[in-house]
């Protein structure tokens, strides 16, 4: 994505079609929230159990650039409402994913059953900027300013512009890149309009990885969460009726991102790819 904030429709020259595995190489922060059970629940299919203690469980957002991928330059915005058990394993469950590539959109839907949607990631500092934020492999929508910069997610739905969030990243004081760490995620996803199975994947990961100041989510606050549907209902509802649910889901989805931060990870020199069982 440039400056303009623009989708893109562009993919590499190998694509999609020579994986799986597909591989993304670029750079991503990965932000733990402690999120109410009471939201993430509805967001979750009924056939997955919500790992939750004392009313929350563990949700948050997964914020990347990909400079390399089979669709191209893109950046993505996942929401994580929480953990899911499906025996004999637990992982993170992805109730929105954000990307300004119509391409990775598409793939996401139709091979990988992601909720996944176009969206425009534009960016403004709030003063001047100096130097790119990530000297390796430098992002489009990250940047090194004297104090932050802030970036603006915006879904669209047909040629509408609908506004999801504002993300403000902190002042990167230093250039230091954690360890290395190499590991292989279990990841569910499906159960959507596109792709209505289940399916289970495995997400392996090389980087460089340290602990960094969280990022902020703001919104001006148009929705309250009461005027949902209660989850009771919420679970009551057949697969065809929650899809008329949209604008609840999305909703819920930015109440996951306003959930309160407490930990964020910054992954560098990321390699990821995706295999499918």
């Amino acid at each position: 994505m440039g400056e303009s904030g623009t989708t893109s429709n562009s993919s590499s020259p190998s694509g999609y079609a020579l994986g799986p595995p597909w591989l993304f190489r670029g750079r991503a922060l990965y932000q733990l929230h402690l999120v109410k059970a009471d939201i993430a629940r509805a967001l979750i299919p009924n056939k997955l159990k919500l790992v939750e203690a004392f009313g929350y469980t563990l949700g948050g957002l997964f914020l990347a650039h990909y400079d390399d991928s089979p669709a191209g330059e893109f950046d993505e915005l996942v929401v994580i409402p929480g953990i899911v058990w499906s025996p004999p394993t637990s992982c993170a469950w992805a109730s929105r994913v954000l990307v300004n590539s119509h391409e990775a959109c598409r793939h996401g839907r139709k091979e990988i059953g992601l909720p996944s949607h176009v969206a425009v990631f534009s960016k403004r500092d709030t003063t001047a900027s100096e130097q790119p934020l990530y000297r390796c492999r430098t992002s489009s929508i990250h940047s090194k300013p004297k104090e932050q910069s802030e970036i603006q997610v915006l879904e669209m739905e047909g040629s509408s512009q609908i506004f999801i969030c504002n993300i403000s990243l902190p002042f990167a004081g230093d250039n230091r890149m954690g360890p290395q760490i190499r590991i292989s995620l279990p990841s569910f996803s499906g159960q959507t309009i596109y792709n209505p199975r289940l399916l289970k994947y495995s997400c392996q990961i090389d980087c460089r990885v340290r602990a960094v100041e969280a990022v902020k989510i703001s919104r001006p606050r148009t929705t309250q969460l009461n005027k949902f549907p209660n989850v009771t209902e919420v679970k009551k509802m057949n697969f065809d009726d929650r899809l008329t649910t949209e604008n609840e889901e999305r909703e819920r989805s930015i109440a996951v991102l306003l959930s309160k931060p407490i930990l964020a990870l910054e992954f560098s020199l990321l390699k990821m790819q995706n295999l499918l069982s």
